[in-house]
Order: C-alpha cells, then sequence, then structure tokens
C-alpha cells in the first residue's frame, strides 16, 4: 500500500508519453478487463452523515486522482518527461474516476472532490478535467497539484499558485479559493488549505457562511489536525511530518528534522517549515471547532482513508486516493 510519502519519492519506471491512454469511456467493464489488468473494483466505502437535511440525498467524494497527460499541444520536453515518470504510480486514476462518476450517476448523486484532480498543470490534464467537470454535477476543493508546474520542484506558497491559478481555475466548475453551495437545505463550503494555512478572508467568508444558519459540511484538501490521525502519519512516515492544516507548535516540535542542513533558499523542505500553522490559521481553526453548524468535514491528501471527531458537531472524513481505487459513497440525511 502506498502512502502519500511513498507516492510523492518514487521515481521508478518509464513510459514514452505517446503511449498514455486515450481518455476513458464512462461504459467501463468491471470484470474481466479487471481481471487482465490484475486491478480491483472501486472501493466505494458507504457512509451515512447526519446533517439535517430538509430530505436525504447522495453524494460520491472521491479525492486525489492524479490524472497525468500530456499531448501534442505541451511544447516543454519537462512536461513529457514528468509525465513518463509519474504516469506508473497513478495510471488506474482515470479508470476508477469514471467508475466513480457512474455511481453518482446510478444513484443520482451529488458528485464531491477534494483535490489534486490533476497531478501537473499541463494542456492535456486541464482539457480531461473540463471534460469530466463540465458532463455531471460537480462541487470541489482544490489541491496543492493543481498549482503544480514540475512537482516538488519549488517552494510552493501563494506566489507560485498565482502562476497558475486563473489558468486552472477556468477550468473547475467553482471558486477554487472559497465557494458555498446549498444542496436540500445543507450549506456545502469549499475553502483552499492546499499550503497548510488559511487567511483572515477566509474567515470573514466562512463566518458569512455561518450566518445563513444552515448546516454545513466543510470540503477542503488537507485534513486539518486531529490527535489520533496525526499520529497515524507519523508512525507511517517515521517521524517525519502529519500532513495536517493546524498542527499545535508543540507537536511539529516533534517532527523530524532535514537529514542535512538546508540553506535559506531551500528550507521549504523542512516540513517543520512547510507545514508551520500560521496566527491567520490558528483563529480559522478555532473558529470553526466552536461551530455547532458544522456537521462534517470531507477532504484528502493522504491518500488513505481515516475517519475522526474533529469537534463535538463534526467527524472528519479523510477520502482514500482514487488513483488506488478508494473513494466515499454517503447518504446524507
Amino acid at each position: 500500500m502506498m502512502n502519500r510519502r511513498g507516492f510523492l519519492t518514487a521515481g521508478t519506471g518509464m513510459m514514452l508519453a505517446t503511449r498514455l491512454p486515450a481518455v476513458p469511456s464512462v461504459n467501463t467493464s468491471p470484470s474481466p478487463e479487471k481481471k487482465l489488468c490484475g486491478f480491483s473494483p472501486l472501493d466505494l466505502r458507504r457512509i451515512r452523515i447526519a446533517v439535517g437535511a430538509e430530505r436525504p440525498f447522495k453524494a460520491v467524494h472521491v479525492s486525489d486522482t492524479h490524472i497525468v497527460r500530456v499531448d501534442a499541444t505541451e511544447k516543454d520536453p519537462r512536461k513529457v518527461q514528468l509525465a513518463a515518470k509519474r504516469y506508473p504510480h497513478m495510471a488506474y486514476g482515470e479508470h476508477y474516476l469514471a467508475e466513480a462518476v457512474l455511481a453518482a450517476r446510478r444513484d443520482n448523486a451529488l458528485l464531491l472532490h477534494t483535490g489534486d484532480m490533476i497531478d501537473f498543470v499541463s494542456n492535456a490534464n486541464l482539457n480531461l478535467v473540463e471534460r469530466y467537470f463540465g458532463s455531471d454535477d460537480w462541487f470541489v476543493s482544490s489541491g496543492n497539484h493543481e498549482f503544480s508546474k514540475y512537482v516538488g520542484e519549488a517552494r510552493e506558497d501563494a506566489a507560485y499558485k498565482a502562476d497558475s491559478f486563473e489558468r486552472v481555475s477556468a477550468h473547475y466548475p467553482n471558486d477554487l479559493t472559497f465557494a458555498s453551495r446549498i444542496v436540500n437545505g445543507v450549506n456545502f463550503v469549499a475553502v483552499d488549505d492546499v499550503y497548510y494555512n488559511l487567511t483572515e478572508s477566509q474567515l470573514v467568508c466562512m463566518e458569512k457562511e455561518v450566518a445563513k444558519g444552515l448546516p454545513i459540511v466543510l470540503l477542503c484538501h488537507v485534513p486539518f489536525y486531529t490527535p489520533r490521525h496525526h499520529d497515524f502519519e507519523l508512525k507511517s512516515n517515521k517521524g517525519l511530518c502529519s500532513y495536517q492544516t493546524g498542527v499545535p507548535d508543540e507537536q511539529i516540535a516533534k517532527w523530524r528534522a532535514p537529514s542535512r542542513p538546508l540553506s535559506r533558499a531551500e528550507d521549504w523542505r523542512d516540513r517543520r517549515i512547510q507545514q508551520r500553522t500560521d496566527a491567520p490559521t490558528k483563529e480559522f481553526v478555532n473558529y470553526i471547532k466552536a461551530q455547532p453548524l458544522l456537521k462534517a468535514i470531507l477532504c484528502g491528501h493522504c491518500h488513505r482513508f481515516f475517519e475522526e471527531r474533529f469537534s463535538p458537531t463534526a467527524v472528519q472524513y479523510v477520502c482514500g486516493a482514487t488513483y488506488r481505487g478508494q473513494g466515499y459513497a454517503i447518504e446524507f440525511v
């Protein structure tokens, strides 16, 4: 089983970009084809979340699809090389995404995606995203890979994101910084926490959503800090970090230091710096934790399932990765 750390550091296997498969048909056959290709049926874990909906409804929640595509319109050879390097590790993402869409259509369900739909910014990736998001009913939050140009090659911060934000956002169904949508009396709110922090303006937006007086389901990419999940991730990666938003300072102090001294220019490689919780983030976390209208948090990023209570009224559901054939089938009541 490949966790987030293994996924990010894996680099074996090469494939010519011209051999990347065609856009998948949603009419996929789940039996003989799967036996030949060697992958299992989509694992849609069924959960029921009591939010106080006006009437019950269904949703399919997927995350971390990591679509890896380049085509002849891509003039940058680095993109072609990157696709060849990374495609073998998430080759089934598109197939499982198509299965999730089929499942949602069968149940007349809302489709929710909590980031990293693409693995990096490319013409082909964005065109495929627009095809998926344009053909069904989606509500989404962004992931860090949505704005990644070459995957882990530079400090990822607000300035880095700004280089591709407008281009990427044009292909997505809702605002990627902050968005809300009401479904059957439930307020779905999507917030961007892809670099482990939130802003004062996002808190102002959140306060306005709370003022509507409706039960809230929060979508984000990076999970918020919860103690058991923090310890689980730390144990899994030998003390490196927990890949969570809002981790207390005293917990971050326990994380493993880099194996070599880092210059100021590369200090972003130190997870203790990359994921440090700033003051606006602490304020945002404290605020939502105190809101009884918050009923659930849906997120991803860690590439495996984990469920833990976040606040007295809300459980956080961390979704496994689409490329690993994982997702949630949710009934909201």
